[in-house]
Parts: C-alpha cells; structure tokens; sequence
C-alpha cells in the first residue's frame, strides 16, 4: 500500500475498551501551550470521556522525562508516566536503556522513515524550526540572524528556552548558532555553538534565565532563542501586550523533530496506545498544524487534501522553512553529547 493511500482508521473496538478499563492516562512534561497541547489533551479527553488524563510536570524537560521513567519502574501509581514526549536524539536512548515498548499506529506508514525507529519504539510527531521572538517594547531593531546577537545593543536580553544541559530545545539552539557559524552538524556544531554562546555570555548579552512568554514580557528576557510554535503560541497568548515579533533566523535555520514513545513500565498501556492513536490521526495531526507545528504525517496529508489552509496561512512564510535543516540522528546526538557535556566549562553560565 502506497503512504497516500493510507486512510486512518479509527482504533480497534478492543482497544478502546481496554484502555476504558484502565480509566487513566498519565503524561509528562506537556505544556498548554506547547504546540497546541492544550487543544489536544482536550480533543481526547472529549473523544474518550472515560480516561482521566493526569498530567506531571508540565515544564519538565526530556532528560527530566527519561529520569521519570527510570524512577517510576516498580511504581504502578500516579507518578508513573505512560508516555513521553522527547527530543529526536532521547528516543534511541530511551530504547536503548530499555525503557521504551513498541507499538505502531495504524498511521504508521505515513511517518518518514527518517524519523521513526523501524520496530516501533518511538515516532517523530512533529517539527518546528529554531526561532527568536522578540519584545519589541524593549528592543527596537530586530536581530536577523545569529551573528547580530553579539552586538552591544543586545546587552542582557538573549536567552534560550531552557537548560542546556538539559533540555532538547536549547540544546538544539546551541545547534543552530553552530550551524550559522558553517560548522557541520553534529559534534562540529556543537562545540562552535558553545564557541558562541561563550562569546555572547562574554559580551554580557546572554541572560541565564529560562526563557518563556512571562520573562519576555516582563523583560527579563526580551529575545528568546525557541521553537517556532513555541514563540508563535506566546504571541498569541501575550495578545500585543506587549508587542512581539517571530523571526526565522537567515541562517542556522534547524528543523527539530520530536518523538512519542510509550513507556515501557507504562501503569496503562492500553490507554498510551489510544492516545498515540489519537495523536497520529487526522484530528491530532491537524491540532498540531493549529498549534503551530508541522505535523509527521504533513507531507501525506498535504497530497491528500487534507490540510485546511486558514492553518497554512498562519504560519510564518514558506520560504522561511526552506532552508531548513533536518540533522540526522547521529549528527544530533553527537551535538548533545557535546553540547551537555561541554557548556559548563566552555560557556560557565548556570541557566536556571
């Protein structure tokens, strides 16, 4: 069967029974408004009324994931998480650690192979691109690209949207300025973004703060390096108080993909296969597409028709998105590696 030809089926009549017997579903590290899961968590919770979906840590990063799992092995409660939500390069890790179990939706074939474990342990869901949202209240010319951070008019007001140390999404902002700089991706990348970030500390103009919508709008943090649908959520929620402006960088423009997976002690896993079910069907796949992200199945459903244009039209421009750049799994992991393990002695700043 062809992937154009794949129509989604709805989950079996068992499945759906079974997961209603186990009456929960316990998630991890999902913000509202990252990516539209505010809207998401709600269309299953009204698809499948009997499934209590208990949500920790909504700040949680995908280190802080892989630790909830390992934590909880013997832990059949509460605080046992079903499912994660993980950067690319923590999935074959997870599966590695064996603290993932296999299972394919019946939408399987629409995800590219490229990002999605061929025995089904984990799936690419969707991707953005790595961005700069910027308080324009505080700061009058909008940075273009990578290299004008360091300029002194940008005197502490950059931040990244998270620890990176630990969390996915700064690391792969450390990724991007290493790109930007022509390094090759992976650990090249890795350690000239840290070069950077070195530099942009030295220069005053790096803030050791997590950035979000609250620190940008206060001004603690008036640039924030995130996730495209992460900076375009903000503004949504922020409504030109104060006013905001999204840019994709001219260069360094990294594309970064996240996976599902379910865990492999998971307390309800009949319930994490609804819900990775839900998730990859066409009434998931479109949330995210309305929560600013480009779905797995985008492609597919794009031939299909399926892909309503008012959600298009809301995105930044195409163009932005064609230079793109999807790093490969090794290339990723290699930039973690040395990324994590490099940014307190190169760079020094606690980002807290």
């Amino acid at each position: 069967m062809t992937s154009s030809a794949v129509a989604y089926a709805e989950p079996s009549a068992e499945l759906i029974e079974a997961a209603k017997k186990e009456g929960m579903l316990t998630t991890i590290a999902l913000p509202h408004d990252w990516c539209g899961y505010g809207a998401v968590i709600d269309g299953f919770k009204k698809k499948y009324p009997e499934i209590t979906v208990n949500e920790l840590n909504p700040d949680a990063g995908s280190a802080d994931e892989v630790e909830a799992v390992k934590a909880n092995k013997d832990n059949k409660g509460p605080q046992a998480p079903d499912v994660v939500d993980v950067g690319l390069a923590f999935g074959p890790q997870m599966k590695a650690e064996g603290l993932l179990q296999p299972y394919k939706v019946s939408t399987w074939d629409e995800i590219p192979e490229n990002i999605k474990d061929a025995e089904g342990y984990w799936y690419g869901d969707y991707y953005g691109v790595m961005s700069m949202i910027v308080n324009k209240d505080l700061v009058k010319n909008t940075p273009a690209d990578w290299a004008d951070l360091l300029k002194p008019e940008y005197a502490g007001q950059v931040a990244l949207a998270g620890d990176p140390r630990a969390s996915n999404q700064a690391i792969l902002g450390v990724l991007a300025a290493g790109l930007a700089s022509g390094a090759k991706a992976g650990k090249e990348a890795g350690e000239a973004g840290l070069k950077y970030f070195a530099e942009l500390n030295k220069a005053g103009n790096f803030v050791p703060v997590i950035g979000k919508s609250a620190p940008l709008a206060q001004g603690t943090t008036p640039i924030v390096v995130a996730w495209d649908y992460n900076a375009l959520s903000w503004k949504d929620t922020l409504a030109g108080n104060p006013p905001v402006e999204v840019v994709v960088p001219a260069s360094g423009v990294l594309a970064g993909v996240y996976v599902q997976g379910i865990s492999a002690y998971a307390p309800h896993p009949n319930a994490a296969k609804l819900w990775m079910e839900y998730l990859y069907s066409d009434e998931g796949q479109t949330a995210w597409l309305a929560g600013y992200c480009h779905p797995a199945r985008f492609n597919a459903m794009s031939k299909a028709g399926k892909i309503p244009q008012d959600l298009l039209d809301k995105l930044p421009p195409a163009a932005s998105y064609e230079k793109a750049y999807f790093p490969t799994l090794e290339e990723v992991d290699a930039n973690k590696a040395a990324v994590t393990a490099g940014w307190d002695s190169v760079v020094g700043a606690n980002v807290q």
